[in-house]
């Protein structure tokens, strides 16, 4: 995308048991993903389908008003909060001709390219790419379609063309996939050689402040900010609390519909959460979907085969916690939105078998009780892996 600042606007459908408030939910985060790669909001388009279109995602007439939009006032990207088949975005194409058409994939792609730093996360992206493009090769040959059907020829240029691409997109797929499977190779020795020490890491969606987290018990100096997906190579670190020492992980965030090219290409990064002993898994508490959020990161340990693990909860950022004052003269039921964060804490700690704790990273807010609580679970670990060593070195 280009760096200068370009219009978009944004589209999502309200399904069957969704709420207006929901999906507007879901396009501030889909706004939020194109802020990070460097596009602002111009403005939505929602409609109402029990499912969406086959062939055009949203029906004709709306795509048709998109299109007279964007044609009069100049927008660049047409950006869809779910992932469009290849038809459905050829269609799309056809109708809607002055913009780009992008899909939640796409853009999540486009971050994490400009995200990747080391030639590890390089090569993770690049293959998430080619994963993604080749199944849409098709619609980018249509200019040729015209060509065929000559005389003494069976198909034409364009399906030739087609062919070349598909080729040499599935050689560029095989060839990263060995290079990725060499420096796997060396990532897992890496891991074996750190010895037996406990390993904690850091799971959670993207900007809860996992980040920030790890600079403040490993002291160093990790990159964070508050955009989507500011951390995508792993990050890991020995801490030292009194004197138990533990390796910390920081690992790329997860976000409501991952793509699953990106959950595939990055299995080696995740290695470190399969192979944690205990997963902390931070939550932005000041975030109304939370819950929602939490949900994901739980599918997605799941998709990962990592959810057999210990689990430690940390509701950050409480110190951006926002509620509605709850009138006790109303008679509408008491809602989320009407929980003070001390009614929130007693329910969690109340209801949940999962250990958690509530603090600010960013106010250092809880962090000795933090700090307290880690020791005692990297100790009870350490002390069942050496029974007669009790951290004295």
């Amino acid at each position: 995308m280009d760096p200068k600042k370009e219009k978009a606007i944004f589209v999502g459908i309200i399904k069957e048991g969704e709420s207006d408030s929901k999906v507007e939910e879901y396009l501030d985060e889909l706004q939020f993903l194109a802020e990070t790669a460097g596009v602002e909001r111009d403005k939505r388009f929602v409609q109402r389908l029990d499912r969406p279109d086959n062939a055009t995602y949203i029906r004709i007439g709306k795509l048709q008003e998109i299109a007279d939009y964007c044609e009069a006032n100049e927008i660049k990207y047409v950006i869809f909060d779910d992932e469009l088949s290849g038809t459905q975005q050829r269609n799309i194409e056809k109708i809607v001709k002055c913009s780009i058409v992008i899909d939640r994939t796409s853009l999540i792609l486009e971050i994490f390219a400009q995200r990747a730093k080391t030639a590890y996360a390089k090569m993770q992206v690049e293959l998430a790419r080619y994963n993604y493009m080749l199944p849409r090769l098709a619609g980018m040959w249509t200019h040729l379609e015209r060509q065929r059907g000559g005389v003494g020829t069976r198909g034409g240029m364009g399906e030739t063309q087609i062919e070349i691409d598909r080729r040499i997109v599935k050689e560029k797929i095989s060839k990263l996939k060995e290079q990725l499977k060499k420096v796997d190779r060396q990532m897992a020795t890496q891991r074996g050689n750190r010895g037996q020490l406990v390993r904690l890491s850091l799971v959670g969606y993207t900007n809860v402040g996992k980040s920030t987290l790890m600079n403040l018990l490993s002291k160093s100096d990790v990159f964070a900010e508050n955009k989507l997906f500011a951390t995508l190579d792993t990050t890991v670190r020995k801490v030292v609390i009194e004197n138990c020492p533990f390796l910390l992980s920081d690992t790329v965030g997860f976000i409501r519909k991952l793509p699953t090219q990106l959950i595939e290409a990055f299995k080696s990064t995740l290695d470190e959460v399969r192979e944690a002993d205990i997963l902390v898994h931070v939550v932005d508490i000041s975030h109304p979907g939370f819950e929602e959020q939490m949900e994901v990161v739980e599918q997605t340990l799941r998709d990962i085969k990592a959810d057999n693990k210990p689990i430690y909860v940390i509701f950050n950022k409480i110190d951006a916690y926002q509620y509605e004052e709850y009138d006790e003269f109303s008679l509408e039921p008491k809602s989320k939105e009407n929980r003070s964060l001390e009614e929130l804490k007693k329910s969690w700690i109340a209801e949940e078998k999962t250990p958690c704790i509530f603090i600010s990273a960013k106010e250092k807010i809880g962090i000795d009780k933090l700090r307290n609580d880690i020791y005692k679970m990297v100790a009870e670990i350490h002390a069942g892996r050496y029974p007669f060593n009790n951290f004295l070195w």
